[in-house]
């Protein structure tokens, strides 16, 4: 009986074992057939040298450094726009921002009192995919309207969790803003933290921002491993005023600059942690850069592009501007390596539209291209030419090696040229810092330039401006 009993028992916990397999497998082969999920990690006003992996000498950037090493590092990848507003508007939506009234000379990003934002006919990233049964959350800096109607709850995302603008947005009056951010404590602002459409804290603790956005981040994807997702993880860091947590202060090398940047990328290396525990890396395509370059106007306290020239603002069209530290990473499905094919924030909507399988509505001109023959090495760079936007003109053009400014701002990062000096022209291949002038040699270069910016823009409409309401 007894030995009866013991074969019942082995045989049940055999069975037992077959099932258990069986329904791990089931999982295993469902998880690796569903959607993939997206996650974009935007860093704000971060330099194209301040990554370790991007030669940074100083500041120590473990997490971001192997998520180079395991996926792909992207040398040559471009935002639309120097300046935070336009350059977000841009990314999410895959059109150039004056196509959407997103760029101005008179007010270059919108602040907590500006009346317009990023329009309600704008398709983004978030909107295109919920319509195809996505979860979506933005968390941390939106900067493209604060009021309802242009809200990221009003743009596809079922949850927000951050700032409507900026951490240097809503200065305590009669303040100095330069001084403010030279010198920073945190009772000069006033910017508020906010759950959907609640403010939740105000002034909101820039000491542990980028802690609390990293911790909603993870509580998002740990809520919704079993569903396809978007995560927009727009930080405020490095944008000054610049705050650390305490296990980040005073412990880099590059001075309290430095010690952001750390903990940006400890913020990083938690998100690819927890898709890795919840066994979703290979079903995620992760995505780092930044919105535009450093504030080098404020020295130390902003960061390095790195040999290229110019910066954020004025000099935002040399290629320090707007040529960002981009990650991509998703394991298993994209062979790591180095990328020198020409991209831009723009390409992302329609890239993750083809991965997703999402129609984008065709009632519309779009600036950005799929980039997977690229990323899975089946085909050639689809784009071939860059747009320099400052605000609302056209100050430079890239069109494969080569790249002409036809206006310039005087700061431009080295000071080498004049207005006096138009056009310039430079072989970025051979002169990325933008130092050898040679339009004299090539006209026919020049020429075919002119031609281009000739055909763009006459297919520019113009729009209602958003930024001057």
């Amino acid at each position: 009986m007894e030995k009866i009993t013991k074969n019942i028992m082995l045989m049940t916990s055999m069975l037992t074992a077959c099932i258990t397999t069986q329904e791990s497998s089931v999982a295993a082969e469902k998880k690796a057939n569903s959607k993939p999920n997206f996650v974009i990690i935007l860093a704000d006003d971060l330099g194209y040298g301040d990554l370790g992996c991007f030669g940074h000498p100083t500041i120590r950037t473990p997490n971001l450094d192997r998520m180079a090493t395991e996926g792909q590092k992207w040398t040559s990848f471009y935002v639309a726009a120097p300046v935070c507003t336009p350059s977000r508007a841009a990314l999410l939506t895959g059109r150039l921002a004056i196509r959407s009234g997103m760029c101005s000379e008179k007010r270059r990003v919108l602040f907590p009192d500006s009346k317009g934002g990023l329009p309600k006919e704008e398709v983004t990233i978030a909107s295109a995919l919920k319509s195809s049964g996505y979860v979506t959350a933005c968390i941390g800096k939106w900067h493209l309207g604060s009021l309802p109607l242009y809200s990221p709850n009003a743009h596809g995302f079922d949850y927000f969790y951050g700032m409507p603008c900026g951490n240097d947005d809503d200065l305590k009056e009669g303040l100095d803003y330069e001084s403010c951010m030279f010198n920073p404590k945190l009772e000069y602002f006033n910017a508020p933290l906010m759950r959907n459409s609640e403010t939740i804290e105000q002034p909101a603790d820039l000491t542990t921002i980028t802690k609390r956005f990293t911790q909603e981040a993870i509580h998002f994807i740990n809520q919704n491993k079993d569903k396809p997702f978007f995560l927009y993880m727009a930080h405020t860091a490095p944008h000054v005023p610049l705050f650390s947590s305490c296990e980040f202060r005073n412990k880099s090398l590059r001075g309290i600059y430095g010690d952001v940047v750390e903990e940006l990328d400890w913020s990083v290396g938690e998100i690819l942690a927890t898709l890795k525990q919840n066994g979703l890396d290979k079903n995620t395509f992760v995505v780092f850069t930044s919105d535009n370059g450093p504030w080098t106007g404020f020295h130390d306290l902003g960061g390095s592009t790195g040999i290229l020239s110019g910066g954020k603002g004025n000099g935002g069209t040399f290629e320090g501007g707007t040529r960002e530290p981009t990650i991509f990473k998703w394991s298993g499905k994209i062979e790591p390596g180095v990328i020198m094919d020409m991209a831009t924030g723009m390409d992302l909507l329609p890239t993750i539209s083809k991965l997703a399988d999402v129609s984008l509505p065709n009632d519309r001109i779009y600036d950005g291209f799929d980039l997977t023959p690229v990323m899975f090495g089946t085909g050639k760079d689809p784009r071939d030419i860059v747009f320099y936007y400052r605000d609302t003109q056209l100050f430079a053009i890239r069109k494969g090696e080569y790249k002409v400014h036809f206006k310039i701002l005087p700061d431009n990062g080295n000071d080498i040229f004049t207005i006096r000096d138009l056009p310039l022209l430079f072989n970025l291949n051979i002169d990325p810092s933008e130092k050898y002038n040679i339009a004299d040699k090539h006209p026919e270069i020049i020429a075919e330039m002119k031609e281009i910016m000739k055909q763009h823009q006459a297919g520019i409409v113009p729009v209602e401006n958003q930024l001057e309401k």
